[in-house]
């Protein structure tokens, strides 16, 4: 397995990006949730036994060289669309988690000759019940946590507390600064989805949506929603599976990281 990071520099900054590969595997751009300090690298290297897997720092919470500042999500996904092009990639499989995942499905409809294939991971933002997803980011920082970790003794939680110290206080913090940037009117990521569910018929790629049966924060209802709205999408289901990428990455990475 190798891994490096770099800086690709685009018209509207300098995007900093790593990439995983085992071999010459297929291109695959991973697009991250909005927490960037999220243990990927198990999945992102699971990924990588088959592909060559492109995971750049997402735009929207200021580590991304200057185009943080976009307002419009087809400004972003125009972006990722450039940045393929810098990195010689006519297309991918476009994958990614919850927002990320979002924002991957906002590619493949604006630009589907990019798409190869679209692997959705639990994307979050179609909400059934009209709930915007800014109320779950704005919650006291002891619910989200009980949100997000269901069972505090559970995989996900004990992942996440040994991916570093403070990682906790770090998801607040990266919470905390999201609302800031909501509040001052940047981008951030599709919230609520800004037309997105108009879109979701562009897709023409084969489309994986994976979700865990157990997620609070994203229910697999919303899995029969996105089915309903992405041609031939099929819906994979993950038992008991609460945060699929800390909890079982390599099922995520089989499921929906096929060529």
């Amino acid at each position: 397995m190798t891994a490096a990071s770099s800086i690709v520099e685009l018209r509207g900054g300098a995007v900093p990006i790593e990439v995983r590969s085992a071999g010459r595997g297929p291109a695959l751009l991973w697009l991250h949730s909005i927490l960037d300090r999220d243990p990927w690298p198990p999945l992102l290297d699971s990924l990588a036994e088959r592909h060559t897997v492109y995971a750049p720092s997402h735009p929207g919470v200021g580590r991304s060289g200057g185009v943080e500042t976009l307002d419009d999500v087809v400004d972003l996904a125009l972006v990722y669309d450039e940045l393929l092009g810098a990195l010689g990639v006519s297309s991918a499989t476009l994958a990614g988690h919850f927002f990320g995942a979002m924002m991957a499905a906002e590619l493949a409809a604006l630009c589907p000759a990019r798409a190869r294939r679209v692997c959705l991971v639990s994307p979050l933002g179609l909400w059934l019940t009209g709930k915007p997803v800014a109320d779950v980011l704005i919650l006291p920082a002891s619910e989200l946590e009980g949100l997000l970790w269901s069972d505090p003794a559970g995989p996900a939680a004990r992942r996440w507390a040994a991916h570093a110290a403070g990682a906790t206080e770090n998801a607040s913090a990266e919470a905390e600064q999201i609302q800031q940037l909501a509040v001052m009117g940047k981008f951030v990521w599709p919230i609520p989805d800004k037309g997105l569910r108009k879109r979701l018929h562009r897709i023409t790629a084969p489309t994986d949506l994976v979700w865990g049966e157990g997620d609070r924060v994203n229910p697999v209802a919303y899995a029969e929603e996105f089915r309903r709205l992405v041609p031939g999408a099929v819906v994979h289901r993950v038992p008991g599976a609460h945060m699929l990428h800390l909890e079982q990455p390599d099922a995520v990475a089989a499921l929906g990281g096929r060529a």
